[in-house]
């Protein structure tokens, strides 16, 4: 397999996967590996401990789960491998990519997350599992009854590793990690590779594989980007005609800070905007709550800081609107990756004054063009 230029693309056997699991890629219409599942696999396959910086959307989920499918062993009763998320929806996202893959061999999978009926699963559980899907709470809660038992686990993959520290479930963590043996592999995805989840990691992991996926140009293509030249004064009413403008069907607004957030949410609740926000500030409980909201679609805007946006796999983002300027090129295709994901189109629009000038001109020489200016009459 050949691409324009000639240079050959790398399939899934050269990754080193059995041909029962690439049929049912082809099937699937997956031939072509991602960046994250090139770096990653070779890794993984081989047992090494791996930390992984990719964001939904790289197709980070397939690079743990093939190589943890191809190694469940089904004559053996014993939970083989765990995949530890901070939500529910991230946990039936991969049970639903999982269940895909169920004529390769017969594993049994359990999906424990809060919503689901308790004794049922535990009736469940009398049959193998050998992989679990699962929330922090709800497994601790079969921990505890003693429903389920990790000692003979092979793999731990602790996914979207940020936003479970930024959820506050870092002591549940790590209370499900002393039942687990200490020799057993470990794969820690996150979305940034901050302090925390490095700290995180580097406290259970022995000389992990480090891989980093750098920013995808695709998805910026997919993008139409915008700069309105605003002054600190007007930029308040430039967004608000922007917003009116545009009436995008689901949004989110960025700013710099929680107090930055703070007001600009009083401001466009006093204007009758459905919008909520959502920052570190907010209490865990309620920040999932909004979440589940926005999922719905019952938020027209989210208005946010970095830190409380990150690891969120929202799908029907159609415009991303950076009030305040990001700190760096990375955090802004961070945010604008958010929007035109999977080959949809994607919308975004910046706004700076005469202050962020110098900061701009830095994004756009990273990304390599000057970002078309959007004239809004006030």
């Amino acid at each position: 397999m050949h691409n324009k230029k000639g240079m050959k693309i790398m399939d899934f056997k050269e990754l080193g996967l059995s041909s029962d699991i690439v049929n049912i890629l082809s099937k699937l219409g997956i031939t072509e590996p991602t960046p994250i599942q090139k770096e990653s696999m070779n890794f993984i396959k081989q047992g090494k401990d791996v930390i992984a910086e990719a964001q939904t959307g790289t197709g980070k989920t397939l690079a743990f789960l093939l190589p943890i499918l191809e190694n469940i062993n089904p004559k053996s009763n014993k939970v083989q491998a765990l995949i530890l998320t901070p939500t529910r929806e991230l946990a039936i996202q991969i049970t639903d990519q999982a269940n895909k893959f169920k004529e390769l061999k017969d594993f049994n999978i359990l999906a424990a997350y809060g919503g689901r009926d308790i004794s049922s699963q535990i009736k469940k559980l009398n049959n193998n599992i050998h992989l679990i899907i699962a929330t922090p709470g709800r497994l601790i809660d079969h921990l505890e009854r003693k429903t389920i038992e990790l000692g003979d686990l092979k793999t731990f993959v602790l996914d979207e590793a940020d936003q479970m520290l930024f959820m506050g479930f870092k002591n549940e963590v790590e209370t499900i990690m002393k039942e687990m043996p200490k020799k057993k592999q470990m794969l820690c995805f996150s979305a940034t590779m901050d302090s925390a989840v490095k700290k995180l990691a580097y406290r259970y992991m022995k000389d992990p594989s480090i891989v980093s996926i750098q920013k995808d140009e695709v998805t910026l293509s997919a993008i139409k980007q915008n700069v309105v030249e605003t002054t600190d004064r007007n930029k308040r009413e430039s967004l608000c005609k922007v917003l009116d403008e545009d009436n995008p069907f689901m949004a989110i607004i960025f700013c710099r800070t929680k107090r930055r957030v703070d007001d600009l949410e009083a401001i466009m609740h006093n204007r009758k905007y459905n919008c909520v926000k959502i920052h570190s500030g907010i209490p865990q409980n309620k920040r999932e709550r909004i979440m589940k909201c926005f999922r719905n679609a019952d938020i027209q805007y989210l208005i946010a800081t970095d830190v409380a946006a990150r690891g969120l796999d929202i799908s029907g983002i159609t415009h991303i609107y950076n009030y305040d300027i990001p700190e760096s090129t990375e955090s802004y295709i961070h945010r604008i990756g958010r929007t035109g994901r999977a080959g949809e189109s994607g919308y975004t629009c910046m706004f700076i004054d005469p202050k962020n000038k110098k900061a701009l001109e830095e994004i756009e020489d990273e990304i390599g063009f000057k970002i078309p200016r959007r004239i809004v009459e006030l």
